[in-house]
């Protein structure tokens, strides 16, 4: 009774706020797109901060759009981006049951998504929505001062260099060594359990970037030049394997004090 009253189409901050448990902040989108027969809008919330590592996670997510789309469509674009950007994500390798990820076309624009090139470009619209999401949700980490996005590549396949990828941004040493802001090339190789005897691994962010390792060995690196890498919030992490064309981005946070006291002082 108090809520129906209040349902408005301009309310859509105020539901993204309603979602929050932990986030500190609300996870919300909206993008225009031209297709063939005219433009299309889709809109997007989320949240998540604590026990991220889908599958699943305690995470939801609303997509909508205003697009005339078949369902089946609609499920097999979400499914090829929720495997490029929900599933790659990690805070704290924790799971849960409550997830939800909802697609949602009620067609009210009247333009139908049905060319080849139509459909192409919505799902790649739609990529960029659920990318967007997925590194809010992991910068948002309970806890963390640093994003990381872990890019992989040179694996045999894909499918081995998205567990690559998430294994390093899911490693607990390599996510301590982030906030103590240490360029650990050991921790990031531990965490990738692959051969490294080819690997090279490079650090990057808005202050510059630095190679940490190279053909397998530590390279003799400016420590100075590392810390003020990772001192910013945003840091990528690189590796490259040299032994396919398999590659992958995943995306995750660092391990703080602060998380241990969020989760060490809740109760259920």
């Amino acid at each position: 009774r108090r809520v129906v009253p209040e349902l408005s189409a301009d309310k859509g901050s105020e539901a993204a706020w309603a979602i929050m448990t932990t986030d500190l902040v609300r996870k919300e989108t909206a993008m225009e797109l031209e297709l063939s027969g005219g433009t299309v809008r889709v809109g997007a919330m989320a949240k998540g901060s604590g026990m991220i590592h889908p599958n699943m996670a305690t995470m939801l997510a609303y997509i909508t759009t205003d697009a005339k789309v078949e369902a089946s469509v609609l499920q097999d674009m979400l499914k090829k981006s929720t495997d490029k950007s929900f599933n790659m994500m990690t805070v704290d390798g924790d799971t849960s049951t409550n997830d939800s990820l909802f697609l949602l076309a009620n067609g009210a624009s009247g333009v139908a998504v049905e060319t080849e090139e139509d459909k192409a470009a919505f799902a790649a619209l739609l990529d960029d929505i659920c990318m967007d999401m997925a590194r809010r949700i992991a910068s948002d980490g309970e806890g963390a001062t640093h994003l990381m996005v872990v890019e992989a590549y040179g694996l045999p396949t894909e499918k081995d260099a998205k567990l690559v990828a998430r294994s390093i941004a899911g490693s607990t040493l390599f996510k301590a060594a982030l906030f103590g802001k240490d360029a650990n090339w050991g921790r990031i190789m531990a965490g990738a359990d692959v051969d490294p005897t080819k690997a090279d691994c490079i650090l990057k962010s808005a202050a510059g970037e630095v190679v940490v390792m190279e053909n397998g060995f530590g390279t003799d690196f400016s420590e100075e030049l590392a810390k003020k890498v990772l001192t910013e919030h945003d840091v990528t992490v690189i590796v490259n394997f040299h032994s396919g064309d398999g590659e992958a981005k995943a995306f995750g946070c660092d391990l703080t004090y602060d998380y241990v006291k969020i989760n060490g002082d809740y109760r259920s």
